[in-house]
């Protein structure tokens, strides 16, 4: 028998940032707004809409003031965006944002492949994008990547990720992602990496971000409700890859993860009729079918 489980959970949707941001073809920007419309009416409360990053390297998301305009926002509804350094900052100020996220890696070989740079001095760069948006009343959020495995180093050690969140912790970041970027996790070393992170971070400060490469990511999502953690990422339809991990199917689907908590009896104030209509929008629009099963099963038995 599970004890102790949550009785409800938060889900942040990522798909319009993390899983557009490598498709290759162009979304336009109101593909982009109707999605994160459709995502809001499906009752999701926390939304990473895009990145103000240079489009020079995500060409993707050069419509994101664009696209924080056009939305039409709801009240209750948590609007994040990804700020790699203070000029993005900048830029992504004037769209007021409820949220700005940075990101760092446990691994030392993916921090200097990825950006350039260690690990502390990837904190070090952050340092003046938290304080600025600390300073104008804005939330941030960390993004620790590779917490379980890299791409070039192999397994990563859970003394990497507690060393990771504790810088993220001394700069002023006020709660952190534990993701399995590439999905090799399974169950005990992704609670190893979150015990790792819960040393210098209180439980409801941590959310859990797993990628389903492997077909993991729910089982990696019911080891970690055990422990306790109610906040987690997912992408609606399983969009988005890591350009790292070849043949990566990505993100959670939203769709796989509101279902097993409904049939667990947690409640994720989401109405998963409207996800997968949300879903199969985004699909369509991507000339694809969802990368959710449950979507899936469902959209065939509605055609049934």
């Amino acid at each position: 028998m599970l004890l102790n489980l949550p009785r409800r959970v938060k889900l942040i949707d990522v798909g319009p940032r993390d899983g557009l941001q490598n498709e290759k073809q162009p979304v336009s920007a109101a593909i982009k707004i109707e999605l994160v419309q459709r995502l809001q009416a499906a009752g999701l409360k926390e939304i990473e809409v895009t990145s103000f990053v240079s489009p020079k390297w995500v060409p993707q998301m050069a419509d994101n003031a664009e696209v924080m305009a056009g939305i039409a926002r709801m009240e209750g509804v948590r609007y994040s965006v990804l700020t790699p350094n203070i000029k993005g900052f900048e830029s992504a100020l004037l769209s007021k944002p409820d949220e700005v996220v940075v990101f760092g890696a446990a691994s030392e070989a993916f921090s200097q492949k990825n950006i350039n740079c260690s690990i502390a001095e990837s904190i070090e760069r952050f340092a003046p994008v938290v304080k600025a948006a600390r300073d104008a009343g804005i939330a941030v959020r960390g993004a620790m990547s590779c917490t379980v495995g890299c791409p070039y180093e192999g397994d990563v050690a859970p003394e990497r990720v507690a060393y990771l969140a504790g810088l993220m912790k001394s700069i002023g970041i006020q709660r952190v992602d534990v993701a399995d970027t590439i999905g090799v996790g399974t169950p005990r070393k992704v609670q190893a990496a979150m015990e790792a992170t819960l040393k210098h971070y209180a439980l409801n400060d941590v959310s859990g971000h797993f990628h389903d490469t492997y077909g993991q990511a729910l089982a990696n999502t019911l080891a970690t409700l055990e422990m306790g953690v109610w906040n987690f990422q997912s992408s609606i339809a399983g969009l988005g890859g890591c350009p790292y991990a070849k043949g990566a199917t990505g993100n959670v689907a939203t769709e796989d993860v509101v279902y097993m908590m409904q049939g667990m009896g947690i409640d994720t104030g989401v109405d998963l009729d409207a996800l997968i209509d949300a879903g199969a929008f985004i699909s369509q629009a991507l000339g694809r079918p969802p990368n959710s099963l449950v979507a899936r099963a469902i959209l065939n038995k509605r055609a049934g």
